[in-house]
């Protein structure tokens, strides 16, 4: 037969039977150079076609512990307690990602076989994280850790293996929050770990929404005029959700986590497609959309330099550039400039102003009006309009 690449059954019996003939072949000569070819080629299909299973991490173990001689009380520095050897090597206890990491490290036994998948490999701990710095408590009570079925204080005892693995869709570690390139108006108590948990936990969310490729320079200002004038209806809200899914523009709601005291974030996902956050702190329609068009500034004015995402306390002053543009854009996107400044709507309107005014732009009255309370700073005024408890219930 001719040597090739084996992609059947049949070629791969050919191979075996030709092996046979040539056995006695000697090296060096064409029939051993035909012979080692083959060998390899049938090698090759085999792996590919029958691979062998790998064995089970606990009879590898065992196996391990024979060789060197060990007995149960030797593994307890690798596992953790006499009890816990016992149930381990008795199939009642699963192994943890901290005992196999132990157990690579401290008898040699191979990655994939502790891990039962081929080629696997165990990512080292991330250093340099103050575990039980993470709100684990109440990322718990919200039911984050879907696959962790033990208590709190179980929670917090595995802090380390918990989150890993919990965070690994997102990337392959937890990321150090001291390292994170993120921008945060948010004032200077606002806890990095929380904010880290809950850009994890949106991230992760946002991972689950089939969208279409992001096309850069999708968001402009046009663009979320357009966007905008679905705040005249009822459910404006749901609709700029699949507005901007159909975008390419991940859309996410989760509530802020203590300490961080957030309306909203732009993030950047692992893909380099776009996310948009809300946390509906303040369930109102001009806080709404006010938010959703301020965290589209930053994907459209900020999202090429190195910043991978802005957390947003719309409360806080915009103290630098990043946060001031992002305002300016996010109201002239809102309202243009030119309709603005043409309604001569003074620093008091009627009711009834605000409305005609809001009318003759297909937008909900709850804009103009937010605009009115902000640059007067009059928060008195037209609460029957900012829509009070309008947003959240549409997404519970």
């Amino acid at each position: 037969m001719i040597p090739k690449i084996i992609k059947t059954e049949a070629e791969y019996d050919t191979a075996l039977e030709r092996i046979d003939t040539l056995m006695d072949a000697d090296p060096g000569t064409p029939e051993g150079d035909e012979l080692e070819l083959l060998v390899t080629l049938v090698e090759l299909y085999e792996k590919v076609a029958h691979p062998i299973d790998l064995p089970d991490p606990i009879e590898a173990i065992k196996f391990r512990m024979e060789q060197a001689g060990l007995k149960q009380k030797d593994l307890i520095p690798f596992i953790g307690s006499r009890s816990k050897v016992s149930e381990i090597l008795s199939h009642q206890r699963p192994l943890s990602i901290t005992m196999i990491r132990k157990l690579h490290e401290g008898l040699g036994i191979p990655a994939d076989v502790l891990l039962k998948e081929p080629g696997a490999q165990i990512i080292p701990a991330p250093e340099g994280i103050e575990w039980d710095r993470f709100p684990l408590a109440e990322m718990f009570k919200r039911n984050w850790f879907q696959d962790f079925h033990g208590t709190v204080a179980e929670a917090k005892k595995q802090a380390c293996e918990l989150l890993t693995k919990w965070a690994r869709e997102f990337s392959f570690e937890i990321p150090q929050p001291a390292l994170l390139r993120q921008h945060v108006r948010a004032g200077s108590d606002a806890d990095n770990y929380a904010l880290t948990a809950w850009r994890i936990r949106v991230s992760l969310l946002a991972m689950e929404q089939k969208v279409p490729k992001y096309q850069k320079g999708t968001v402009t200002q046009d663009f979320v005029h357009d966007l905008v004038r679905l705040s005249y209806m009822d459910d404006g809200p749901l609709l700029a959700q699949e507005f901007l899914l159909k975008n390419g523009i991940h859309f996410v709601v989760e509530s802020h986590l203590k300490h961080t005291h957030l309306d909203g974030a732009a993030i950047k996902l692992p893909d380099d497609s776009p996310l948009v956050a809300v946390t509906l702190r303040h369930d109102r329609l001009d806080n709404f959309w006010f938010t959703l068009s301020h965290e589209l500034a930053h994907i459209a004015l900020h999202f090429d330099g190195e910043e991978t995402a802005f957390f947003d306390d719309l409360e806080q002053a915009g103290l630098d550039l990043f946060e001031s543009d992002a305002d300016h854009w996010a109201s002239d996107a809102l309202i243009p400039p030119e309709s603005w400044q043409t309604a001569h709507l003074g620093k008091r309107p009627t009711i009834q102003a605000v409305h005609n005014f809001a009318t003759s732009l297909r937008i909900t009255p709850a804009i103009p009006a937010g605009r009115i309370r902000k640059e007067t700073g009059n928060y008195k005024l037209y609460d029957g309009l900012i829509g009070r408890n309008k947003v959240r219930r549409l997404y519970t």
